[in-house]
């Protein structure tokens, strides 16, 4: 028996399900759009695939809509895959356990890929239903969106007529989103050579944090546990020598645990009571849970030198991260940011990954500039990959005035239209489509990018049925 049968809309959480059956996560696409490929045949409509395995899928208008121009429905085929430190699951061959707690679907100890496999399902739904008048559709599934959207960055454009589109890759009914920030992904080396040790070996572990999506969560003051865990080395009164330091998975996700271990002769004792201190201090109303251990650990350890020791700390002090700059012209829009979302210690390297933000091309741009002279003074070596431009406001949008209109109509209420820090591919798509016409939207969820995430089963019905009313609200012309 499925676990999703029966809750509706039921031919959307069908899809669903069928997804979280399979595994999506970012850089393992094949099989999942295989299944959109298989369920377009199913349907008899066309469907082409290209090398990224992005996949566009054509359905003609129904009676009465031959005359308006194709609409683009956009969502993205793969997902963050995190889970908690106890569970077994294999993301490359097991699928999403799913659980329904009340009016929510959420994951055992995993990430639900809610984001955005109920975007996939959503307009696979509609691709299905012959009984919903709409426009030509061109639907759009695009790959490793979480990683650097380079799925979107290589898609030849010629294979979409549309410049009308609905992307539902958003994670707050009721809102409208119009315009978002470009980016880059920084990848960073810095060379370490080893020596043995003979001091005392320690562990400690930053955890408890929140963590979250470093473009949704970045302006919340939550703690980034790779620079916490710089802060407290960089407070360390004792000499020391880092034998590994460990955090993050994800560029685009705020870290919420990190592992060092290092050799000191410091006494363990007061190294308990200066992290106790240090835990204390940095407790705060949005990360309550901060918790800091410091474990005696024993094992023919190598670690790094102390000039190496010394310019890891240096980095972890001097490079930026959070909120860089807020927007002048919209209240409450971060502008400008960056997320230092993975350290990992390799064999004779320390390797770092880095997303940065921004609305202003010029920012970016800055930064990115920033980052490259701070890692030549540390003697490291940088890349930037994934660059995406910004998704500009267009001041006059027929596809916003539809689905402002359709959403009062439906709701009784104004819809948010907002713009966002957060990374869309609507972005690189306009650059490709010129003149596109485009809005992001979608239900509700809580937690993305997390083993807490959790997707609203009302609001995938309201706003399912919000985009079915939408789309037959275009005529011709």
């Amino acid at each position: 028996m499925r676990i999703l049968e029966n809750i509706k809309p039921e031919n959307v959480m069908r899809f669903f399900e069928d997804i979280c059956a399979i595994p999506h996560g970012s850089g393992d696409t094949k099989k999942i759009s295989e299944y959109c490929i298989d369920a377009a045949r199913k349907m008899g409509l066309e469907a082409v695939r290209d090398d990224m395995n992005n996949v566009i899928i054509k359905k003609a208008a129904s009676s009465g809509y031959e005359g308006h121009p194709a609409v683009i429905l956009q969502a993205h085929l793969d997902m963050v895959c995190e889970k908690t430190p106890d569970c077994k699951i294999d993301f490359l061959t097991d699928g999403i356990p799913l659980t329904v707690d009340g009016d929510y679907i959420t994951a055992k100890g995993t990430t639900l890929g809610g984001d955005d496999g109920i975007g996939v399902a959503m307009i696979l739904a509609v691709l299905e239903d012959n009984t919903l008048k709409h426009p030509p559709i061109e639907a759009l599934f695009t790959t490793d969106e979480e990683t650097g959207m380079f799925g979107a960055a290589t898609l030849d454009g010629s294979m979409l007529s549309g410049r009308t589109m609905i992307n539902i890759d958003s994670e707050n009914e009721g809102v409208l989103t119009v315009s978002c920030a470009g980016g880059a992904r920084s990848e960073i080396r810095i060379p370490t050579q080893k020596i043995p040790v003979s001091s005392p070996c320690y562990e400690i572990v930053i955890e408890g944090l929140k963590g979250g999506h470093s473009g949704v969560e970045i302006h919340k003051g939550r703690h980034n546990s790779n620079l916490l865990m710089g802060r407290l080395l960089n407070e360390l009164t004792d000499s020391f020598n880092i034998i590994a330091i460990d955090g993050g998975n994800k560029d685009n996700a705020i870290p919420a645990r990190t592992v060092c271990r290092l050799a000191t002769n410091a006494n363990f004792e007061k190294l308990k009571a200066f992290a106790a201190d240090f835990e204390e201090t940095h407790r705060t109303a949005e990360e309550p849970c901060l918790k800091i251990t410091v474990l005696k650990i024993k094992g023919d350890f190598k670690a790094i030198d102390a000039d190496g020791t010394a310019v890891i700390c240096e980095f972890l002090s001097l490079v930026p991260n959070g909120v860089v700059k807020m927007s002048e012209d919209i209240k409450g829009l971060v502008q400008t940011s960056l997320n230092l979302g993975v350290l990992k210690t390799k064999e004779d390297e320390i390797y770092l990954t880095i997303s940065v933000r921004s609305s202003v091309n010029d920012e970016k741009t800055a930064l990115l500039n920033n980052l490259d002279s701070l890692t030549e003074q540390i003697g490291g070596s940088i890349e930037h990959s994934g660059d995406y431009p910004a998704w500009e406001y267009r001041k006059n949008s027929p596809l916003r005035d539809v689905m402002v209109s359709e959403f009062k109509e439906m709701y009784g209420r104004e819809p948010v239209v907002e713009a966002i820090h957060a990374g869309l591919e609507c972005g690189l798509l306009s650059d490709k489509l010129p003149g596109l016409d485009a809005v992001s939207f979608g239900p509700d969820m809580e937690e993305i990018h997390t083993p807490n995430e959790r997707l609203s089963i009302p609001s995938v019905e309201r706003t399912y049925n919000y985009l079915c009313r939408v789309l037959s609200n275009f005529k011709n012309g």
